[in-house]
């Protein structure tokens, strides 16, 4: 086992949501309570059994991008570049001065570009080959949006992209700081995009069985993580991205530092495609190996951002698993789910909820779990309804968990020197 030396910091945040976009826009949302779900205007959703989601409609790419570069990229990656401009800018980093050499990029998509998939298959069958865009390919690829941030920046270190279905902004941010614990960058910008709400990932996974059916007339009461009239998730779209570095770096050019990103665990349920273990065993495991990796205890832990997707199975198994993390005082800890008011972002979800996760040890203030007013039977932990609540964080753990098993979870706690 090799020594990990190096502390890592979070020192800029940039978000896109449909609840709004950036850092300030996006927490006073969540702190209201905002709920962004409403009737799909991408394109008519008539005749799918869910009509609703949760868009990003104050969108637009020529804020952030030269409009003939924004014509070669996926929305997936528009929103990516714009959250990485809003995190640089945040983080207040000279791109003058830095070693690009020493600054990488580690963004991942559940889903890459389904829409520009879409598009271009509406093109071959009612046109032919030759209809086919060119750029097809780089626009579509689920690479393209950390590439697209390391060519705008000329950042030349580590650039990955991986993907872990709704785990997928999570790990991207665990495995960013791993290359900073190792001394493979200086600065790594890190998160998770997704723009799926297309007509084919709403029909696939409303034939899933997966979506909530049964609001489309009530959007705003749709997503109920946890409350017993749960009836399954709303599809969101947008990016969360964050600047990591190290302390050293951090402190040499006296960055302001948000918290420290301290722990990072990650494993397999190794049971279904779609399904979570029953029980959360293997969930509980991982916020374990979080846990420990931040040299912590489940006693330190103040607050869980919680998956919590409006599905019947991952609500119950979230919280057995934080039941078996916590023990008795496991309803002494408030959990939160604010995809009741983003919706699931999927593979964006892990970055977006690292940035409220970070902003909740921060300020020491927990967003609310919106529409939760029932209890169902033993899912009866303190989920902070409707109001969000002045609570001291020392630290938090920020959750998600992914088709095929797939468990991801990250710690971050107040940075002491």
């Amino acid at each position: 086992m090799f020594f990990l030396a190096n502390r890592v910091v979070v020192t800029g945040l940039g978000v896109i949501t449909p609840i709004g976009s950036g850092r300030d826009n996006f927490w006073q949302a969540l702190l209201a309570g905002k709920i962004g779900i409403d009737r799909i205007s991408r394109f008519d959703p008539e005749g799918y059994a869910c009509q609703i989601a949760g868009e990003v409609r104050d969108f637009d790419p020529a804020d952030y991008i030269p409009k003939k570069e924004a014509r070669h990229m996926d929305r997936y990656s528009q929103f990516v570049v714009a959250a990485s401009d809003m995190a640089i800018k945040d983080a207040a980093l000279d791109l003058e001065k830095v070693d690009k050499d020493r600054v990488g990029t580690y963004i991942g998509s559940g889903i890459g570009g389904i829409e520009t998939m879409y598009d271009q298959y509406k093109k071959l069958f009612d046109r032919g080959p030759r209809a086919i865009s060119p750029f097809f390919i780089p626009m579509e690829i689920s690479n393209m949006g950390t590439a697209q941030v390391a060519i705008r920046y000329g950042f030349h270190g580590p650039s990955c992209c991986l993907v872990t279905a709704c785990a997928t902004g999570t790990d991207s941010i665990g495995g960013a700081l791993r290359m900073l614990q190792r001394g493979d960058a200086d600065v790594m910008l890190a998160g998770g995009t997704e723009a799926s709400i297309s007509p084919t990932a709403v029909a696939g996974f409303g034939q899933m069985k997966a979506l909530c059916t049964d609001h489309n007339d009530d959007p705003v009461h749709a997503v109920r993580p946890f409350d017993k009239n749960r009836s399954g998730f709303v599809m969101g779209e947008g990016a969360g991205v964050v600047v990591l570095e190290t302390l050293d770096h951090a402190l040499a050019r006296g960055a302001h530092i948000y918290c420290e990103l301290a722990g990072y665990g990650a494993n397999s349920d190794a049971y279904h495609m779609t399904s979570p273990l029953p029980g959360g065993a293997y969930q509980q495991k991982c916020m374990e190996l979080a846990v420990k990796d931040a040299g912590l205890t489940p006693d330190d832990i103040d607050y869980v951002n919680a998956h919590g997707t409006s599905t019947h199975m991952n609500d119950q198994g979230e919280t057995d698993a934080i039941k078996g993390l916590f023990g008795a005082r496991a309803y002494d800890v408030p959990v939160s789910s604010i995809k009741s008011m983003t919706g699931h972002l999927l593979g964006a979800a892990g970055g977006v909820e690292f940035v409220a996760t970070v902003l909740a040890v921060e300020q020491d203030m927990i967003p609310p779990t919106m529409n939760y007013e029932t209890v169902d039977g033993d899912m009866d932990l303190d989920y902070v309804p409707d109001k969000p609540r002045r609570h001291k964080v020392r630290a938090a753990i920020s959750n998600n968990f992914g088709f095929g098993g797939h468990n991801a979870c990250l710690v971050a706690k107040k940075y002491a020197e």
